[in-house]
């Protein structure tokens, strides 16, 4: 707080930058969780509408579901793709391929995720998955303003700094020749 009394040291940079301090740290207290806040509601939001937007509705498989190449470890996922038919909210006929169960047979009933149009869609998000995605959205909007406004507090320092030594280099080179006579 010192570059805030009255000083006859005291530069007008020094003034400039206790500013600048005041405000990063004002926008970082504050504008940090707003706009955390802001992201993780829109990304809420978004999810909640993605969720309601889409629904399971009943198929039938068009072909034998094929079995799954184990991963590197040999473990597998249960599920695969296949051809499978179902029909939209206006009554039309669709097929598609979607994830099946493994093993499964043609003619087998199963589920699929389809949006308004029926046209299929990958699963909703659950609410676990939700609220991950809405936290880490906010969180990374809130560093996000942090590290903006640090950075702008830095360039606005080595700006200041860097006058600071111009200024500094002036005095010198007025004052420098006066006392190198003494020194000799």
């Amino acid at each position: 707080m010192w570059r805030w009394r009255h000083n006859p040291l005291r530069r007008r940079s020094d003034v400039v930058e206790a500013w600048v301090v005041l405000v990063t740290g004002l926008v970082m207290a504050v504008g940090g969780p707003a706009a955390g806040v802001a992201a993780g509601t829109t990304v809420d939001a978004s999810l909640r509408q993605e969720r309601a937007d889409r629904h399971r509705v009943p198929a039938v498989l068009k072909e034998d579901a094929p079995v799954p190449q184990p991963a590197a470890d040999g473990s597998t996922t249960g599920q695969v793709r296949a051809v499978v038919r179902w029909t939209g909210p206006d009554g039309t006929v669709h097929t598609g391929v979607a994830q099946v169960h493994q093993g499964s047979r043609a003619g087998t009933a199963t589920e699929v995720w389809t949006d308004g149009r029926g046209r299929l869609v990958q699963q909703p998000p659950t609410s676990e998955q939700m609220v991950t995605r809405a936290v880490l959205a906010g969180t990374s909007a809130a560093a996000g303003v942090g590290a903006v406004s640090l950075a702008g507090r830095g360039v606005v320092r080595w700006r200041l700094d860097r006058a600071r030594a111009q200024e500094w280099g002036r005095a010198w080179a007025e004052v420098g020749p006066r006392w190198s006579r003494h020194i000799r």
